[in-house]
């Protein structure tokens, strides 16, 4: 008795059998939600995530977040419990008559989206600040002004 089955090039796509496989996980995260143990808040699944750069100088973090086509009232940064970095918000659909035009093709990603950040433990959640501009958000973290080194001076007797 043979397990070996013979692949048939015609008759099987791996492809498309992959892509069954990204949809049924794709709607099975999209209907999950995590509830808090207060009762209170649900976290929802986002439709999409931006892409972040996180840079680091003497003085500051610096979160650039890209999120084009986004307008600024949608967009939310949040600190919850003094360690976590929320940034959400939603992209949404044009919402003109598309009958009279055929696409090609529709990359483009709409909907919800959120990504959250440990702060490191010098940021300063008191003096975050945030700018919206081209599309561009950017989070400033302020690094805590560490305490200067005290010098005593010792009496040798």
């Amino acid at each position: 008795m043979s397990n070996v089955i013979r692949w048939d090039p015609l008759r099987s796509n791996p492809f498309r059998e992959l892509e069954d496989l990204g949809n049924r996980f794709t709607r099975f995260f999209d209907r999950l939600s995590i509830g808090r143990g207060n009762g209170g808040e649900t976290m929802t699944v986002a439709d999409w995530v931006p892409t972040v750069d996180i840079a680091e100088d003497e003085n500051e973090y610096l979160i650039k977040v890209e999120i084009p086509e986004v307008d600024k009232k949608d967009v939310k940064v949040t600190v919850q419990e003094g360690s976590m970095l929320t940034m959400q918000g939603e992209r949404k659909k044009e919402q003109k008559d598309e009958t009279s035009r055929r696409f090609h093709r529709m990359e483009r990603v709409y909907g919800k989206f959120v990504r959250s950040f440990m702060l490191p433990e010098d940021a300063d959640e008191d003096k975050i600040m945030a700018e919206f501009k081209d599309g561009m958000l950017m989070v400033h973290l302020p690094k805590r002004e560490r305490p200067k080194p005290k010098q005593v001076e010792v009496k040798v007797a």
